[in-house]
């Protein structure tokens, strides 16, 4: 072994304490780049190739009715490689020994062409028969939260008809990889599910037996999805067309795809801070090192060692390190995304995941832990190396140690000996004072960006549920309704008080953004539904213009008094122009609103409704389950709790997953951070408070000199590192912002009490080991050093 390398793993072996700490920051930071980028990959590579291989179409429209002889025109459009019709209705279904109110999407299967577009993945059993009225599969999600299986039987109504099904398969399909109720931002599998039944059977329970009111589109290589869409628009428009878009707005890819590019951003986001973090330690520990080394560098230098050669040897060093934190990351990294990979299939529905760790991952990991490590400590490296052997050898003069601003004021009196010491030290060299802060500060301010997540979805859920949607129950309807419908709902069991609303598909146009959505007209001064501004105080409803939710305004450009086209997505799909009257503030969803008597005149109708909120008696809501049961044009009932059981769900799983690795993490660094401050002043006090030793200071009282320093430091980083914290929470909520939900900053006093309390706690216990090392501290070998 060479002289150098002999060096190196003794400096190593003289360091450990702090060679462990920096390689956790580093294994940290890897560790939650390969879990990101693994969990990505592998849902990347699953969603492709289940598209792939279940002909995920590219192209969707609906329509009220059209005669099967349309689709030769529609196949035969330029671009379109496949067009195949379907028959889509929403059904209530009669589950057994459940209570509640279930729809379903019910979706035919053509009878001569099985492998068509959106295929089926089947888990179990086998496709229905041509022209078997009874016969269905069910999606796999809703079969296992209501335990079906090839053989179960329930009841659906359909078209009116109460109807006795048989279950003869399950399955998954690429159209439906995130099942979400209309409406509901998260998914409820008992209360919705989809299904699926032959053409035929399907076409004549709701008399569109060769008619079709769906339509699925392939593309050619290369074809123009925006072209293809503006002629099946033309061609469909007479026919009810609710308007034809591309694969990017179909419900669930759309959701699908803003979560995994949020998890691209999150992949970019915090291993960065992490890698800046070990940067920043290797920096300030391997500087501080070479410092202290200037006289054997200085010998190796006068035994014909180059440069180079001191230069590899000290990098060599940090490669070491950060090859240790990248292979424990690595490890740790796969681990992780195998577990949130496993968290994601819980709510993205795939027949499979195809979870592998792809060695440029790792290839990139190194890469930037090695980047970002001698980035680090070249400068101090090359700055040591390039000394003159013999201006080397030279010990550093003296320090000059003068009063300090604090002593000049007059408290010279009142501070002992020792504090003054600790002062003058500070004093005396501030850059080094102030890269300890900045070091602790960071790692503060890594804790709350771990933890800000989990404030902020306690905040949405009081925010959404607790001021803005009151109701128990929200009922819609299968088509809109007259107003009467309202007092209907007012006499059923349970019911204490009932707001209607009307709901419009619409598409929003301002210059050359667009953006479809839903305008909702509700009534003005409701309780149930409640529309807040940014203050979250109550928007009272104009009797003129439209309403848009912030982050709709945003994406479309548009604030109060701007004018906006709206595309009405139904009817005779009029084109009308509305004025912005405000901007409310939503945290889930995007969406517009109006009143609902102007909603119905710009609708050119008469009193009209799409469905009810009510507030109900929860003791007798079993009750009025089954009244609504009865109730043939009532599509669908969600029930408030549930909705927010299924938020808090989907966050607990998913965001707040992150939530504890990101703080367990964050804690790590602060413990490494500090210790290693710790550490380093040890180091270069060692012989400083040996001396003193000599001269008659008690262990206490240089303990008390060496940690005082540090706890000023401390104290001294904290707020600078809650401050660097917030801004990190508004950097992450500001790349969060997407059409499913907007993440807002909140951080409640806990949080600040916890990050503080963490960086408190890693300085006690670093304090208590570098106490127990200055304890132990060899006075003769230490005194031996030469001047």
């Amino acid at each position: 072994m060479r002289a150098l390398d002999r060096k190196l793993w003794r400096d190593l072996w003289h360091m450990r304490g702090q060679a462990i700490a920096i390689a956790l920051v580093v294994m940290c930071g890897v560790g939650t780049y390969v879990m990101f980028l693994s969990t990505l990959g592998a849902l990347r590579v699953t969603q492709d190739a289940y598209y792939r291989e279940y002909r995920f179409a590219e192209v969707f429209a609906t329509l009220k009715r059209a005669p099967e002889s349309l689709r030769a025109r529609l196949a035969a459009l330029p671009g379109v490689e496949r067009a195949e019709t379907r028959v889509v209705e929403q059904v209530r279904l009669d589950m057994p020994d459940f209570v509640e109110p279930v729809t379903a999407l019910m979706v035919s299967l053509a009878d001569d062409a099985p492998h068509g577009l959106n295929g089926l993945h089947l888990r179990e059993g086998r496709l229905p028969l041509p022209g078997r009225p009874d016969e269905v599969v069910v999606s796999t999600p809703f079969a296992k939260a209501h335990t079906l299986h090839p053989g179960s039987r329930f009841h659906a109504i359909l078209n009116g008809r109460r109807q006795a099904l048989t279950v003869v398969g399950t399955a998954l399909s690429p159209e439906f990889v995130q099942q979400l109720r209309p409406g509901s931002a998260f998914p409820d599998t008992k209360r919705y599910g989809v299904m699926w039944m032959g053409r035929k059977a399907l076409g004549q329970a709701y008399d569109l037996d060769g008619a079709f009111n769906d339509l699925a589109l392939s593309l050619r290589p290369g074809a123009d999805a925006q072209d293809v869409i503006d002629r099946v628009d033309e061609l469909i428009t007479p026919f009810g067309g609710l308007g034809a878009y591309a694969r990017k707005d179909q419900r669930s890819h759309r959701f699908l795809d803003q979560e995994l590019d949020q998890l691209g951003t999150l992949a970019s986001l915090f291993p960065t801070m992490f890698m800046g973090v070990a940067a920043f330690l290797l920096n300030v520990v391997i500087g501080r090192l070479v410092t202290m080394q200037r006289e054997q560098i200085a010998t190796l230098k006068a035994f014909g060692y180059g440069n180079a050669a001191v230069m590899l040897h000290y990098l060599k060093l940090v490669a070491v390190i950060t090859g240790a934190g990248v292979l424990g990351g690595t490890v740790l990294g796969v681990w992780l995304g195998a577990a949130l990979s496993r968290i994601y299939m819980e709510f993205y529905y795939f027949p499979w995941l195809k979870f592998s760790l792809e060695p440029m991952t790792i290839v990139e990991a190194a890469g930037a832990s090695l980047i970002a490590a001698g980035a680090g400590t070249v400068v101090a490296v090359w700055r040591a190396a390039s000394l003159k052997p013999a201006q080397a050898m030279r010990p550093e003069p003296p320090a000059r140690y003068r009063e300090t601003a604090i002593e000049k004021l007059g408290l010279k009196r009142w501070l002992s000996q020792p504090t003054r010491m600790i002062l003058r030290h500070i004093w005396r060299r501030p850059l080094k004072s102030a890269l300890t802060v900045v070091g602790i500060a960071l790692a503060c301010g890594i804790i709350l960006t771990g933890l800000f997540q989990r404030d902020t979805v306690g905040y949405m859920m009081n925010v959404h549920y607790g001021m803005a949607q009151r109701e128990d129950l929200s009922v819609a309807f299968t088509d809109p309704t007259a107003y009467r419908a309202r007092f209907d709902l007012m006499g059923l069991p349970a019911v204490e008080h009932v707001e209607v609303f009307r709901s419009v598909p619409v598409r929003l146009r301002h210059g050359h953004l667009e953006h479809r959505t839903a305008i909702r007209g509700i009534e003005a001064g409701g309780e149930l539904q409640r529309l807040l501004d940014a203050d979250l105080r109550q928007v009272a409803l104009p009797a003129d213009g439209i309403l848009l939710t912030d982050h709709l305004g945003k994406m479309l450009g548009v604030r109060a008094g701007d004018r906006i086209v709206v595309e009405v997505m139904e009817g005779n799909r009029p084109l009308r122009e509305a004025t912005v009257a405000g901007l409310v503030k939503e945290y889930l969803g995007v969406s517009a609103y109006m009143e609902l008597t102007a909603l119905n005149h710009f609708m050119h109708e008469g009193p009209t409704i799409s469905g009810a909120w009510l507030a109900v008696d929860a003791a007798q809501l079993h009750a009025l389950y089954g009244e609504l049961k009865g109730i043939p044009r009532v599509a669908g009932v969600a029930e408030r709790v549930q909705e927010i059981r299924n938020f808090n769900r989907l966050m607990d799983e998913t965001m707040l997953f992150f939530t504890y690795v990101s703080t367990v993490f964050a804690v790590i660094i602060a413990f490494g951070v500090v210790y290693n401050s710790a550490r380093i002043a040890l180091t270069e006090r060692g012989r400083e408070l040996a001396s003193l030793r000599v001269l008659g200071f008690t262990r206490g009282e240089i303990g008390y000199i060496l940690l005082g320093e540090l706890g000023i430091l401390t104290l001294a980083a904290i707020p600078v590192g809650l401050w660097l914290g917030e801004g990190m929470c508004y950097y992450i909520a500001h790349t969060m912002q997407t059409e499913l939900f907007r993440v807002p900053v909140v951080l409640v006093p806990q949080t600040y009490a916890f990050a503080v309390a963490v960086v408190l706690v890693s300085a006690a216990l670093s304090g208590l080991v570098v106490r127990r090392r200055l304890d132990h501290l060899d006075l003769v070998a230490v005194l031996k050093t030469p001047e």
